[in-house]
């Protein structure tokens, strides 16, 4: 049983007539009874009593149409479900992001999304950035936000920049190096370095722009949060490295920016390769990009 023979079939009932039923669904007429003919073979019943130009239901017929009408308006209603659906933004979308961003970055991102889309329902979570890759290849989360390049197994994923940021030390206040216009981690060789934890990917590219200076800092504390070092340099324990974002007035901190001219990170979007994206998550994705 097809649907368009349960539209002919219908067709036929409402107007009375094979050569009218054949003009208002645009088929001739011929190909019209076939239909009719395997559909009533397949049912093993006659829908129709042929009275010369003029065709009526039979009982049987008359017990079949309430139910073929039922069929054709709910494959109406899902076709016009699917055709709202497309047309709205609306549902969950979940999104990962790298603690070295999260404060900073994304508020006011999250802010005017809301009000932009505001059916979609947004839910945050901030890890480091490998439980965020394995998030994604499980498809619990739908976008991660951090620092490009990923090194572990690239190649499963799609990602796409959305700024670059430079690097700072953080000195503190009176240390002899605060007030120049810019340094080189070189000269702070003999200082006490307050870092990132390992698991952080910032770890990483303060340890590199480190290397290409040939000094390997003396890490004396360290944390999970900007916020923990910059006290730490306020308190003039030691010094430490910030890219752009987090540089804030913060009592007895100065910031100046590092020599180096490849010292900076790179902030992406990133999204599991062969995964079909949700309206939701391609509108966070170009609201990302414009934002940018």
């Amino acid at each position: 049983m097809e649907l368009q023979q349960l539209r002919y079939f219908c067709a036929i009932a409402e107007t009375g007539s094979f050569t009218r039923a054949a003009r208002e669904t645009h088929v001739s007429q011929p190909s019209l009874s076939q239909q009719i003919m395997k559909l009533e073979d397949e049912l093993g019943a006659r829908l129709f009593d042929r009275l010369g130009r003029t065709v009526q239901l039979t009982e049987l017929g008359r017990t079949f149409l309430p139910r073929a009408r039922a069929v054709l308006r709910d494959l109406e209603a899902a076709r016009n479900d699917v055709v709202e659906k497309k047309a709205s933004i609306s549902g969950p979308i979940s999104v990962g992001v790298i603690p070295t961003i999260a404060p900073y970055f994304l508020p006011p991102i999250l802010a005017t999304f809301a009000r932009r889309f505001p059916e979609v329902r947004v839910t945050v979570s901030e890890e480091i950035t490998p439980l965020l890759l394995e998030r994604l290849r499980a498809g619990i989360m739908d976008v991660a936000i951090a620092a490009l390049p990923l090194s572990a197994r690239a190649h499963e994923f799609h990602s796409f920049t959305l700024l670059e940021e430079k690097l700072f030390a953080v000195l503190p206040r009176r240390h002899r190096l605060a007030r120049q216009r810019s340094v080189s981690l070189a000269q702070l060789h003999d200082d006490s370095f307050v870092l990132l934890r390992d698991g952080h990917c910032f770890r990483d590219t303060a340890f590199a722009a480190c290397k290409r200076a040939r000094m390997n800092p003396k890490v004396i504390f360290e944390s999970g949060q900007f916020s923990s070092i910059l006290s730490m340099v306020g308190a003039g324990l030691g010094v430490s490295i910030v890219p752009a974002m987090a540089v804030e007035k913060r009592v007895g901190c100065r910031y100046v920016p590092l020599a180096d001219e490849r010292a900076g990170r790179t902030i992406g979007a990133v999204t599991l390769n062969g995964r079909s994206a949700t309206r939701a998550t391609e509108a966070f994705l170009g609201h990302l990009a414009v934002k940018m």
